[in-house]
């Protein structure tokens, strides 16, 4: 987008910030998050195509929040905007407003997180978009407070009365700059590719990183798997000994510290500071399933047992409580407790602990997990590994094995009161999150030969090809909720599952799986590539970049590298020239863009090094 559209939007924002004729459709919906918002005084709608056709009807902007359930700043922008009775009668009188659950329609997510960030410089969750009648995003941002968020309201709505055919214009305009063709190319790769995108990665990577306390940035933190994940495949291509002390400063802070949770197992999504003690509380199975897969191949690559079993130790926290009426697994746990408390689930203070523990398990647990003195957050202390286990001895006077039998008797006090405290739960089944988890168990049956893992991991895949498979139509849905199949699947949902039944495969070596991995492969790319590159989604009512050449990572690998990865794997197996061509040619694009920004291509890259490996 140019400079000058930006500013463009810039000013607009500036005046920024209402249909009272329908109720609010989201009551006892079957996502818990848009159900949350069911007892709103805003009126909300779904977005769908009668959602799109009445604003068009009506000549109304659309307002477009896009959130999750166990998001902190959704929970209090809901309590201090959308239970606003004002802000409700604003929104329902001058717009079209829709919630989205962004694990539902992630594809119309990914877009409008794009948007805000190309036009605010920052996004997240909440996440806020008004789009024109023809589905042209206009002006978005995060979480604002109340009183600004009206004001943002009054001033748009005043500014489209006022000449909303310049704010069309707008719109249409960004949509023009941002659509483009994909130049088709052979399916040869240049020699040597593999290894100048992994030296650009490297490279990249390093300039990045926090060597003092790991991660990427100085402010928030967030895990960064699938980065991680290819630097330790570049490391093991070429050590690296700058790579290698990167790699375990960062795997451990991550595991001792406030990213992880020391007592019961399980990453939180992110940290709110450079050091890696103060967690946004939410759980997803996403980060627990990619991390799960990256410190199982850091245990194999860095020679640790320790990352193994923090490997397993997520995996167990997944199969524990992540775990729903099906062989499939929930979305995620609330970061608030049903008190309304961030992180209370998770947090202790001094009295309680008195009362449940002996002196000397106190004492011990005061030292291992840094709870002296006043609570670092303010509703407790949460725990975070500090003193090592031979200086806890050598201070108390005790030897190694009783600090560490001190340590695992508090514990078990521990978890056994934190179980009876509640924290909610997003119990709907995302597909392409399972199909991630499924090769997380793979691996850990692989790795560990744990018949659990592997038991579990061959039941996820029948669920999934019987459940969430519509072999009829060859579609994948896009969820499960109150047992229920939701949705149509996107290029997550079909990028991920290609690569969970592909590890299925290579451990059964099942024929029925084999039959619906290859046709969730086939229509990964009949349904979402074309001339113009990749489509997040079938069917998409915004408008907004028509096609990517190279799509970049997130939180998650880019879905499109990961299809292309698993197709190639397959077909160099199966020596299915077909898919071969297919998966080659669309890694022999965008090579200038992805050495460019290597940093944000490493799913993509790390597909160009299998190719270049030629590894199945």
């Amino acid at each position: 987008m140019s400079n000058k559209l930006i500013s463009i939007f810039a000013i607009y924002i500036l005046f920024i910030p209402v249909n009272s004729s329908y109720a609010n459709a989201l009551k006892n919906h079957v996502s818990p998050y848009l159900a949350m918002h069911g007892d709103d005084p805003v009126n909300w709608r779904e977005w769908n195509a009668d959602t799109v056709a009445l604003a068009k009807k009506q000549g109304k902007l659309l307002f477009v929040s896009s959130g999750y359930f166990s998001c902190h700043w959704c929970h209090v922008m809901q309590r201090e905007s959308y239970k606003n009775p004002d802000i409700a009668r604003l929104l329902n009188s001058n717009f079209i407003p829709v919630k989205v659950d962004r694990e539902l329609d992630a594809a119309l997510d990914t877009h409008l997180i794009d948007f805000v960030e190309r036009t605010q410089g920052i996004a997240g969750w909440p996440l806020n978009v008004f789009i024109t009648p023809e589905g042209y995003p206009l002006v978005g941002m995060v979480y604002v407070p109340a009183d600004n968020f009206k004001q943002i309201l009054q001033k748009l709505d005043a500014q489209w009365r006022k000449d909303d055919a310049a704010l069309r214009r707008i719109g249409e305009k960004a949509y023009e700059e941002l659509s483009h063709a994909v130049t088709t190319t052979n399916s040869k790769l240049p020699t040597g590719l593999d290894k100048k995108m992994l030296t650009a990665f490297t490279q990249q990577n390093l300039a990045l990183a926090d060597t003092m306390q790991g991660g990427f940035g100085q402010e928030n933190k967030f895990p960064s798997a699938p980065q991680l994940s290819v630097l330790l495949e570049a490391y093991h291509m070429q050590p690296d000994e700058a790579v290698k002390k990167f790699l375990i400063t960062t795997l451990d802070h991550m595991a001792t510290q406030g990213l992880r949770d020391q007592l019961g197992g399980g990453f939180y999504r992110y940290v709110v500071d450079p050091g890696w003690q103060v967690p946004h509380f939410e759980k997803m199975l996403y980060d627990n399933a990619l991390l799960a897969n990256l410190y199982y191949r850091a245990g194999e690559v860095l020679n640790a047992e320790h990352y193994t079993a923090v490997a397993s130790e997520t995996l167990d926290f997944i199969i524990d409580e992540l775990a729903t009426t099906t062989p499939a697994y929930a979305a995620s746990l609330s970061a608030v407790d049903d008190k309304g408390i961030e992180g209370g689930y998770y947090l202790w203070n001094e009295d309680e602990l008195k009362k449940l523990l002996s002196k000397d398990e106190l004492a011990v647990i005061k030292l291992f997990w840094q709870i002296e003195g006043a609570p670092d957050l303010e509703d407790g202390h949460h725990l975070v590994q500090g003193v090592s286990y031979p200086t806890i001895a050598k201070q108390l006077k005790l030897d190694d094995k009783q600090v560490s039998q001190l340590v695992s008797s508090a514990a078990q006090k521990m978890r056994a009161a934190r179980s009876k405290r509640t924290l909610p739960k997003d119990s709907k089944i995302l597909t392409a999150w399972n199909g991630l988890t499924l090769t997380a168990l793979v691996q850990g049956a692989k790795q560990t030969g744990n018949v659990t893992y592997r038991n579990k991991a061959e039941a996820l895949a029948e669920f999934i090809s019987t459940s969430l498979w519509d072999k009829t139509r060859k579609q994948l849905h896009k969820a499960s909720a109150q047992n229920s199949a939701i949705g149509e699947g996107a290029l997550d949902d079909y990028a991920y599952v290609a690569q969970g039944l592909y590890a299925v495969w290579l451990l059964n070596n099942n024929e029925q799986i084999q039959g619906v991995l290859q046709d969730v492969i086939e229509q990964g790319w009949q349904r979402f590539y074309g001339k113009q590159g990749w489509q997040l989604a079938q069917n998409m009512l915004l408008k907004y970049d028509s096609g990517k050449t190279v799509l970049s990572d997130g939180p998650m690998p880019a879905a499109s590298a990961t299809l292309i990865k698993t197709t190639y794997q397959y077909a160099m197996r199966t020596k299915n020239k077909a898919l071969l061509d297919m998966a080659l040619r669309a890694m022999n694009v965008g090579h200038e863009e992805v050495e460019q920004d290597a940093f944000w291509f490493a799913t993509q890259i790390d597909a160009i090094r299998i190719a270049g490996t030629k590894s199945q």
